[in-house]
């Protein structure tokens, strides 16, 4: 046993010492300075050498990154490699290349990992095949799923019965290569309900990435490494890397579980492994990010707060911004329950709307965001995206209201476009004539305050209310024309209209 003092990350202190120190290490102690190390002692842990191959068709393949969670390895000439891995690792897994399929366990979701099972020695061997695409995979569409969220056989069932329906349909259309995330929040908290997910993913046939949600967690675990311990059974590591096409995808685990409740947190562990992931990627290269909790969203200023809440937000984001300068950078999260499109550190930022809406109460968001999911489409380094609003067709992107459907402006029509940014051009149209630009103005969905805005509304769950959203636009549209039209253009030119 060693007393030697080391550097050590505080989301490692956490695990290494339980709930009661966390009782005395408090979190805002900890977010007093989220970028510094502390001093602890740990004990030894076992090295384990891990061996292993990757081939395809009998032939090894060369420069295939392979880690476990903290090494990065890049495979030889022949797709051999070693890395020198400890017992607390429970994973190896690869970063799966461009112009390979996706393994997959039966379920569908992605099998990218093998469990480190030592012999006498201390010894592990891993071997992966992998099967070359059947078509390119330079284009292709992934589908993001945030919050699912399903807490009971409710849940289940409209889950099953309506989201799973509509991807089926949507992909129908589809040639091109097609994978899936679930966002995070794939639970509400019931993780037995694990294999009903799995059991919907299993009916759209195409392979499915995790993410791990703050209510994926087991909620009764003392410390943050234990609260992941159901969700790496079903799904594997919490944080790993995938190519498609030229995109390199990474998926972060940004929950840090302090037995108490959780904060937005990446540990320096998963940092230092970003960074030796992305030391094998080229500089400029399209790297797409995949995080719950967005690592920094505006909910609290649209709703009059001076500060952002330390489980809405990532604390150190920085260090994240940092290490991925020199790329074509996007990051993809959910979390909130509504819809938000920013950047932050020169980043750009998409915070998709909820599969579950507002807790499957009913089939909006708290801001008027349809229940439903993020849709892209990448040629190339390119991504092009829409949202899928569940239950409706692809171009439905847009809901119009009436004179007066906000009562601080009578005289004005509102429309909310959910996925809309400050590079959309919103117009409104009167008797055919278009008539001007529509402004962007903070405000309340209207129906979103009919269904949540009642202190008694939903019944469900009458803490669910509506939230300012600043993708609502006015026009003081005339009272007397016949016909009012919106129309709205995305950045990528795509008009979308809707007739009051």
């Amino acid at each position: 046993m060693s007393n030697t003092p080391i550097a050590f990350n505080r989301r490692s202190f956490l695990r290494s010492v339980g709930i009661s120190a966390v009782s005395l290490l408090t979190v805002e102690k900890i977010l007093a300075d989220p970028y510094s190390s502390i001093l602890i002692s740990t004990d030894p842990v076992a090295p384990i050498r891990v061996r292993g191959i990757v081939k395809s068709l009998g032939k090894g393949l060369k420069g295939i990154a392979v880690s476990d969670g903290v090494s990065v390895v890049s495979t030889k000439a022949d797709g051999t490699f070693e890395l020198v891995s400890n017992s607390r690792r429970p994973f190896v897994f690869l970063s799966i290349p461009s112009g390979y399929e996706i393994p997959t366990n039966p379920v569908w979701t992605a099998k990218f990992y093998t469990p480190i099972q030592p012999n006498k020695k201390n010894e592990a061997e891993v071997v992966w095949n992998l099967v070359p695409s059947k078509i390119s995979d330079k284009k292709h569409t992934f589908l993001q799923l945030a919050d699912p969220q399903m807490l009971d056989p409710y849940d289940v069932k409209r889950f099953q019965n309506e989201t799973i329906p509509d991807i089926q349909q949507l992909i129908k259309s589809y040639t091109d290569p097609v994978f899936g995330v679930a966002c995070g929040d794939i639970m509400f908290d019931h993780l037995e309900l694990n294999p009903d997910y799995e059991k919907g993913i299993a009916q759209t046939a195409f392979p499915f990435f995790q993410v791990l949600g703050n209510h994926d967690v087991e909620n009764i675990a003392l410390t943050d490494e234990d609260s992941a311990r159901t969700f790496m059974k079903y799904f594997g590591p919490t944080y790993y890397s995938f190519n498609r096409g030229d995109v390199h995808y990474v998926v972060l685990d940004d929950i840090l579980w302090h037995g108490n409740g959780y904060i937005g947190y990446v540990e320096q562990q998963q940092y230092d492994w970003l960074a030796a992931d992305l030391a094998l990627v080229e500089k400029g290269k399209t790297v797409v990010v995949f995080m719950h909790i967005p690592p920094y969203n505006e909910n609290h200023i649209r709703g009059g707060g001076n500060s952002a809440s330390k489980s809405n937000i990532v604390m150190n984001r920085m260090q994240l911004y940092k290490i991925l300068e020199g790329y074509n950078a996007h990051i993809i999260s959910g979390h909130m329950h509504e819809s938000e499109r920013i950047i932050d550190g020169g980043i750009p930022i998409y915070v998709a709307g909820a599969v579950c809406g507002a807790w499957w109460t009913s089939d909006i968001c708290f801001d008027g965001t349809p229940n439903g999911y993020a849709v892209y489409d990448v040629n190339g380094s390119e991504l092009n995206c829409f949202y899928k609003a569940t239950g409706k067709p692809n171009d439905h992107q847009l809901t119009v209201y009436a004179h007066g459907a906000n009562p601080q402006f009578p005289d004005e029509i509102l429309a909310n476009i959910w996925d809309a940014d400050k590079e959309w051009k919103i117009f409104w149209y009167e008797d055919g004539i278009r008539k001007g630009e529509m402004v962007q103005k903070r405000s309340f969905d209207p129906l979103s305050v009919k269904l949540y805005g009642d202190e008694n509304l939903p019944k469900r769950y009458s803490w669910v209310s509506p939230v300012n959203a600043d993708h609502i636009y006015f026009a003081p549209a005339s009272k007397q024309a016949k016909s009012i039209v919106v129309e709205a253009i995305n950045r990528q030119g795509k008009i979308f209209t809707q007739k009051i």
